[in-house]
């Protein structure tokens, strides 16, 4: 049985391609880890947000969501071991939807 009072850590490292996010203890629940690729550093803080958040829905449901709030479509591909990367839905520019979701999500962002 897995262990449901397991922590989610967010944990980021600095790739060629920008920042990586990803959770670490969802994989204790049964559940797949989440991760963010490619983030312009002045995004970590925010998107270390929008992970845990993300991570909140996952492991109370068991479900990937695929909107975080009204109107804040998520989608996800499978990364390497499993993992599911965020991504933005189709038709989208990706750091245009980054700084959209940021903004939509924690409005305070935007002062």
């Amino acid at each position: 049985m897995a262990d449901v009072t397991s922590e989610v850590r967010i944990v980021g490292a600095a790739g060629p391609d920008g920042l990586i996010l990803r959770t670490i203890g969802l994989a204790a629940r049964g559940l797949p880890e989440l991760r963010a690729e490619g983030l312009p550093p002045y995004l970590g803080d925010g998107w270390a947000r929008v992970l845990g958040a993300l991570a909140q829905r996952l492991a109370a449901t068991g479900e990937p969501p695929s909107e975080l709030a009204p109107g804040v479509e998520i989608r996800f591909t499978e990364g390497a071991g499993g993992a599911l990367v965020v991504v933005p839905p189709p038709g989208r520019d990706l750091d245009e939807w980054r700084r959209d979701v940021l903004l939509r999500l924690f409005p305070e962002a935007s002062s």
